[in-house]
């Protein structure tokens, strides 16, 4: 269908851009908090259910799975009716994933846990899902740094919340809840609010809007001067984009997760209390988050490759420090952990922008959706294999592993160079 927009609404882009993101980042601040309740407790919620460290990868496994299924789920609801209702879709799945965990652990039910955190998975996936909404008005020069404005946003919500461990476990005990449920009473009304924030102001919706820009500028009854779009489209790229930006944040996400996952176990066997290994993931998030605007400004300027390059290097040096570092050092862990989450930033930033350049408008949000199911299943891969590792080798093999697993990046950018 044809736009016919009024001059005013055609011309309204810049500013709606503008707009657009400051209700991303609204949304974003509150999904961090919620995001980083699963990160934070759900490895030493299932060891102490379960009386073993060679599930607690599950729960990781579990919701990154979950979140593999939202992806779908989202992408579609956007492809279809907008970004609006897919977001506030999938942060409203994952509140009622959140209540699911609470009941699970006043019951004392594995199962029920299990399910609970397959369906809490949907935060994940929708806050990961928000920064292809940052960038469907931008310009191709500037995307990347579009797509890092939305993902720093999730840095005070995700910093914050693993800091709130002890108190809302306090909260959780005090209405009889297991005091490791605890985060997941701040993860519900988090993404319930982001749901709301979402649900009330993402409008007008930024996928259909560049579709409606897009539709006016071939329209020959609109003038030309009105129907100048607020964001162009990049020239199309070869299907070996979508598939090097795929391979990249599917190799970042799997060593991510895998190490992220154990790091609270591997600290709580050695002594370290739940406040510890908070912080240590306070730490890592904010590394996975808070270096956005420069990692968006540095792909833009240098180039899609020379950072995606640059995760595979990072996260290796991270592995190296982890699987060397003492179980009983606070500081180093905290650095391996902050190393890790800049390598995968590194990693998305720069393979969002690859996906978004070679995509175009009319099947961005269903192939966006695909490529982030196949993030969510590396996600899965790494939570579940990484308490297997750890449990037949340690926790220094599952770092070193994954920091080499992680060069794999390098070899797949020869690959597809070389085929263009």
């Amino acid at each position: 269908m044809t736009s016919t927009a009024a001059p005013s609404t055609l011309a309204a882009g810049p500013d709606v851009q503008r707009r657009i993101l400051k209700v991303l980042v609204a949304s974003q601040v509150l999904s961090g908090a919620g995001l980083a309740a699963g990160i934070t407790v759900g490895a030493l919620l299932a060891q102490d259910m379960l009386g073993t460290t060679g599930l607690a990868g599950l729960p990781s496994a579990l919701f990154t799975a979950g979140s593999a299924l939202a992806a779908i789920g989202v992408g579609r609801i956007s492809q279809a009716r907008g970004r609006r209702p897919g977001l506030a879709a999938g942060y409203l799945t994952g509140a009622v994933g959140s209540a699911g965990v609470l009941a699970a652990a006043g019951l004392g039910s594995p199962v029920l846990l299990f399910i609970a955190l397959f369906v809490y998975g949907a935060g994940t996936a929708t806050n990961l899902q928000a920064r292809y909404a940052g960038a469907d008005l931008a310009a191709p020069t500037h995307r990347a740094r579009a797509v890092s404005t939305v993902l720093v946003a999730t840095t005070l919500g995700g910093v914050v919340g693993p800091n709130l461990a002890a108190p809302t476990g306090d909260l959780a005990a005090a209405l009889g809840i297991p005091r490791l449920a605890g985060p997941f009473l701040l993860a519900g009304a988090a993404y319930a609010a982001a749901a709301v924030v979402l649900a009330l102001w993402l409008r007008p919706d930024p996928l259909l809007l560049a579709r409606t820009l897009a539709e006016a500028e071939q329209d020959p009854t609109v003038p030309p001067a009105q129907a100048r779009p607020a964001v162009e489209e990049a020239p199309a790229k070869p299907r070996g984009g979508v598939v090097l930006g795929a391979v990249v944040m599917i190799l970042t996400q799997l060593v991510m997760v895998a190490v992220m996952t154990m790091t609270p176990v591997h600290m709580h066997d050695h002594g370290h209390g739940t406040a510890a290994s908070g912080l240590v993931i306070a730490i890592h998030v904010g590394a996975m988050y808070l270096p956005s605007p420069l990692t968006g400004r540095l792909v833009d300027r240098y180039g899609r490759i020379a950072l995606a390059a640059a995760s595979g290097v990072t996260l290796l040096v991270a592995g190296l420090v982890a699987a060397v570092a003492p179980g009983d050092s606070i500081a180093l862990l905290a650095l391996a952990l902050a190393l890790l989450g800049l390598g995968w930033n590194f990693g998305l930033v720069s393979g969002t922008a690859i996906i978004t350049d070679a995509v175009p408008l009319a099947t961005r949000a269903k192939t966006q959706g695909m490529v982030d199911v196949s993030i969510a299943i590396a996600g899965a891969t790494g939570g579940l294999a990484s308490g297997i590792v750890v449990d037949l080798a340690g926790y220094p093999v599952l770092a070193l592993t994954g920091g080499v697993l992680a060069l794999a990046v390098l070899p797949a950018i020869a690959v597809t160079a070389h085929s263009r």
